[in-house]
């Protein structure tokens, strides 16, 4: 097989999911309108509530991509809550305690990611140690290193530049969504910062799978490590890619993730691995691998987003309906994929 032959096939692969991707958009519409039908009276149907999503999951997003890279490869990538709990830690403590100027922070988180990724990238690649038990040990060293860092939790106050960023509103052109409230106020939405980031991330790595080497490459990996092989990709190098890239941007992730929450807790993030791996899943992509969009992985994050909303707008309901409807939901895209694999079968024959 040629490179050729290897372009078509990743690309063959990267429309797998397209009935997939239009139900999980669809699921999403219909959710959101039905939304907006029930609870107008407590202002769901204004744009801002939409945009308070995107708010409120703007780290998600970018940890469902790289989430999104990696199982791509057929792997898994459960240390990213925690790794987002270590950036917040150390980003809090740098700024408050220690008095380092918040750029040099950033960046050092940044590089952090990319550390913690090639190490975990390196033994499931090289090493070929499975990813669930690497990234678990993973997950185990991140919280322990939140721990060290510190117990406390330490909020962000004294940063002017943090704290700028995190205060920055976006307002929206031509006042588009805005509406009167009770008192007779025009309220025009904006947008935060991380809405940009993720948005920029979501994008960027759009167009990383869809027209690089790289991209095709995690594709036909996960596809068929064998077969990628023989093509003369190097499967090892590819995954170690892939881990990378998935903690580099759940270190971004972890920079939105802390200019919303302007505070480094032991206990945060707990549980985002599980949004974020059922996200990528209700997106389409397949837990074997070689199947998957980014943009699928971000509907997903705003149907589970959407849900929490609808949650709390309801005022009545416990937050954990969130997670239940949640976990049915993503129960039901797992057999959907298995029937969709099995159709795609029958028709081969």
């Amino acid at each position: 097989m040629n490179r050729t032959s290897l372009e078509k096939r990743s690309r063959r692969q990267m429309n797998n999911n397209g009935m997939l991707l239009l139900i999980t958009i669809a699921l999403f519409i219909v959710m959101y309108v039905a939304g907006c039908l029930v609870y107008s009276d407590k202002g769901f149907d204004h744009f801002q509530t939409f945009i308070n999503i995107l708010i409120n999951n703007s780290g998600l997003i970018c940890v469902a991509c790289g989430m999104t890279a990696v199982m791509l490869t057929g792997g898994i990538d459960i240390s990213v809550g925690a790794l987002i709990a270590m950036d917040c830690m150390f980003l809090a403590v740098g700024i408050e305690t220690r008095g380092v100027p918040a750029p040099y922070l950033m960046a050092e988180v940044l590089l952090i990611g990319v550390v913690f990724g090639f190490v975990q990238g390196f033994c499931v690649g090289y090493l070929d140690i499975q990813p669930f038990i690497v990234t678990m040990a993973g997950m185990f060293f991140a919280r322990g290193m939140t721990a060290m860092i510190s117990t406390q939790q330490v909020t962000i106050k004294s940063s002017e530049f943090f704290v700028g960023l995190a205060n920055l509103k976006i307002w929206m052109p031509f006042e588009i969504g805005a509406y009167m409230n009770n008192k007779g106020k025009l309220m025009v939405p904006y947008l935060r910062l991380p809405v940009i980031i993720a948005l920029v991330v979501l994008i960027a790595v759009f167009l990383l799978l869809r027209y690089t080497k790289f991209g095709r490459s995690l594709y036909a990996v996960g596809g068929n490590q064998q077969s990628a092989a023989l093509m003369g990709l190097d499967v090892k190098k590819t995954r170690l890619k892939a881990y990378m890239l998935s903690s580099f941007l759940c270190s971004i992730g972890g920079i939105c993730y802390c200019l919303n929450t302007m505070a480094g807790t032991t206990t945060q993030a707990t549980g985002l691995e599980m949004d974020a791996i059922s996200s990528a899943v209700i997106g389409g992509t397949l837990l074997t691998g070689g199947v998957g969009n980014v943009f699928g992985s971000f509907f997903g994050v705003l149907i589970n987003g959407t849900i929490s909303s609808l949650v709390k707008t309801n005022g009545k309901l416990m937050s954990s309906w969130a997670n239940v409807v949640s976990a049915m939901l993503l129960c039901f895209f797992i057999v959907l994929q298995a029937v969709f694999a099995k159709l795609k079968e029958r028709s081969k024959r």
